[in-house]
């Protein structure tokens, strides 16, 4: 269905129409019998938190049929057919309110859907988002998004979002979208004829790989003006885009027709959990999905091991150099050092490394996102505990991050591992300011903490402690501990290929530490 205006605010909303027909009405005179069988634009609106839905026989036209969203109902008569019953009140006659019913027919049932689902978000808008209080005020009540994201985050995140680039940048991780593909082509079981909600569809490549598996029909849902260039490109392949509607909206607050079957999404930042898009996968899930379907991806597993990188490190504090100077145009900057050094390595490093650099096996921490609940994700604790395979200098902790496709034919694992063919994800490393040094068989322990903040994002918190090693070491104890605060919203983009590391003199050779196989 095209919808003919849209403002950026989401105050007005046109749809085109076939024809409007007045059902005639014992209460109503009979210059209310008139019908409109002319061609009418459908103008959903917002005025005085109230959402009204107005039929006229065109754009410019005052003659219309006016109705509030609130109290009105919509029925399907038939595929292109449906009936609207409300109080209302006519440009003819003032103020008066009576009952009236109009049939809408449609010029297909592509329209038919898109309007239905429009008038349920119009519907949901005008309790969510203002109510008229007895002193005529309005009182408005932020969406679940709205209440736990600032404004300026959101605005900056579906700006980025909204943009052809960053689409194609992971339209090209062909790891990534051919990974999709394959999860998707070949669980077609899990597809056909089956109903499917892309959840943050964005260009709409999803929805069309469930429509190319023979999905019933897909309800693409974009929050970001990425919508409309995905209804151009669903438009231009009409095959499958005659099963897909687009809806521009948040999954916490548009309405749709029906359950789905399964939903499918790419909801994972770095490390995962970045952008909290995670939490709008599970609203959608807990609002869309039928009890026991199926998601795609359904489980998230995060993958983390100690390693050691001095060339890194000594990059990272070098940064800092530039703060010791004394005289710079006669100004001692050296007061600032300490912070600017603690600065540099608050940013975590986003890059592709050589999984040779890692010192330990690996542990893992899974989400499945098929029972996780929204507020578990609030905050993530994952205990750390490490055997040290070699004895070396532990500059911090190396994390990234695989996601199942649990399909009933396939299982099929996305993986952003060290080692793998490098994704748009590469890989995430915290850094210590203060190094561990550890010996082999020395045992590593301590937390990562991840606490979820307004700015779409998470705060972490990393500590490592190293053991006593050797004789004595069952009786327990400390031997060192370093810890430190990261901004995941902040990372450095290294970003550079995986480089081969010269061993050290006084390091002995060791077998290089497999990743977890998939």
């Amino acid at each position: 269905m095209e919808i003919q205006k849209q403002s950026k605010q989401q105050q007005q909303e046109e749809f085109a129409l076939a024809s409007v027909t007045e059902l005639a009405s014992s209460s109503t005179s009979s210059s209310r019998s008139d019908s409109q069988s002319a061609p009418v634009i459908a103008r959903f609106s917002a005025g005085n938190g109230v959402a009204v839905l107005r039929f006229n026989r065109d754009s410019e036209s005052t003659d219309s049929i006016s109705v509030d969203v609130k109290t009105a109902q919509l029925s399907k008569l038939g595929p292109l057919q449906s009936v609207c019953i409300a109080e209302a009140s006519g440009a003819d006659t003032g103020k008066e309110k009576y009952s009236t019913g109009v049939t809408v027919q449609f010029r297909n049932e592509e329209e038919s859907r898109a309007f239905h689902c429009a008038f349920e978000q119009w519907k949901k808008k005008d309790i969510v988002q203002g109510t008229l209080l007895p002193n005529g005020a309005v009182t408005s009540f932020k969406s679940k998004f709205e209440d736990k994201i600032e404004p300026s985050s959101a605005k900056m995140y579906f700006h980025y979002y909204g943009q052809l680039l960053h689409q194609q940048n992971m339209m090209q991780d062909y790891v990534r979208t051919g990974t999709y593909y394959a999860a998707v082509m070949e669980n077609r079981v899990d597809f056909i004829d089956r109903v499917v909600v892309d959840v943050g569809a964005g260009s709409g490549i999803l929805s069309l790989f469930a429509a190319q598996a023979g999905a019933k029909h897909v309800y693409a849902v974009e929050a970001s003006e990425m919508a409309e260039y995905a209804r151009k490109l669903i438009a231009g392949n009409p095959s499958l885009g005659e099963r897909i509607t687009v809806i521009k909206g948040k999954v916490e607050e548009v309405e749709l027709p029906e359950k789905a079957d399964i939903l499918i999404s790419e909801p994972m930042g770095t490390l995962l959990v970045n952008e909290r898009m995670l939490e709008s996968y599970v609203i959608a899930r807990d609002r869309f999905l039928v009890p026991n379907g199926k998601m795609f991806p359904a489980v998230g597993r995060i993958h983390m091991a100690p390693f050691s990188d001095e060339y890194l490190f000594v990059e990272i504090a070098n940064k800092a150099l530039f703060w010791q100077q004394h005289k710079y145009f006669g100004v001692d900057l050296t007061p600032l050092y300490g912070s600017a050094f603690g600065g540099y390595f608050s940013q975590p490093v986003v890059d592709a490394f050589d999984p040779r650099l890692l010192v330990a096996p690996t542990i893992s921490h899974d989400l499945d996102f098929t029972e996780i609940k929204e507020e578990d994700l609030y905050e993530i604790e994952i205990p750390l505990k490490f055997v040290a395979s070699v004895g070396t200098r532990v500059h911090g902790l190396a994390c990234w991050f695989d996601v199942l496709f649990n399909g009933s034919t396939v299982q099929r694992w996305l993986t952003t591992a060290p080692g793998a063919p490098t994704t748009h994800w590469y890989q995430l490393r915290c850094v210590l300011s203060q190094p561990l040094y550890v010996m082999a068989g020395q045992e590593i322990t301590g937390q990562l903490r991840m606490v979820a903040h307004n700015a779409q994002s998470y705060t972490i918190y990393l500590t490592l402690s190293a053991k006593m090693w050797g004789p004595g070491a069952e009786q327990g104890g400390i031997l060192q501990t370093s810890s430190c605060k990261l901004d995941l919203k902040e990372p450095y983009y290294r970003m550079s290929q995986p480089q081969a590391y010269a061993m050290a003199q006084d390091q002995q050779p060791h077998q290089p530490i497999h990743t977890q196989m998939i």
